[in-house]
């Protein structure tokens, strides 16, 4: 069990500060940074997500082969995938135009960007609009292309693990080869958002 840990409220909270200051000290904070994945100059989120995600897949998968890791010990809530589809559609269309998501807006905000507090009070109205609209049109969204509660993607589909890793870490080699590719190519463009940056 965590320490200091209250129904998982304290170490939210701590981990929570722990992961926004490595946020802001790797420049995720920056909205100019953020933006520049989508113009494909700038890979570093990308490369961080994709090699957090392999590493704990295959963590997990050699913990349980040691023994160390019951099978059923993490618990997997049910996963919508048409209503994450949707969502992160959303919310990816919000991150190219603000230049955060909600995660690193706080981040933001923290280390002083105005900027941030405009998208934080705009995830919190979204926040109060969605819970107010919530009725049976996004109720069947939600119900649509379900994997049940305790099913990973691999039980769902009937994927072997050692392929589904495998999958995986192809998809990593690809991020690390196709963005080193991009942000080659596009050098000058990462420099003046550098300078705009130090502008600020």
């Amino acid at each position: 069990m965590f320490p200091l840990n209250d129904n998982g409220m304290v170490s939210g909270l701590l981990c929570g500060v722990l992961f926004g200051y490595v946020l802001e000290n790797a420049g995720f904070g920056s909205p100019v940074k953020l933006s520049a994945q989508f113009k494909l100059t700038d890979w570093a989120v990308f490369k961080v997500m994709f090699t957090a995600i392999v590493v704990a897949a295959v963590g997990l998968w050699l913990m349980r082969l040691g023994g160390l890791l019951k099978p059923d010990s993490i618990a997997v809530p049910q996963a919508a995938l048409m209503a994450a589809a949707v969502g992160g559609a959303l919310v990816g269309a919000g991150f190219a135009v603000g230049g955060y998501c909600p995660g690193t807006s706080v981040a933001g905000l923290f280390s002083g960007r105005l900027d941030a507090l405009v998208f934080v009070v705009g995830v919190v109205l979204g926040t109060i609009g969605f819970a107010a609209f919530y009725g049976a049109a996004l109720k069947s969204l939600k119900a649509a292309w379900l994997i049940a509660e305790g099913d990973t993607f691999t039980d769902a589909y009937a994927i072997p693990e050692p392929v589904m890793l495998g999958i995986l870490g192809f998809a990593l080699i690809a991020v690390f080869y196709f963005g080193s590719w991009f942000e080659r190519r596009g050098t000058g463009t990462v420099t003046a958002q550098q300078a705009l940056e130090g502008a600020r």
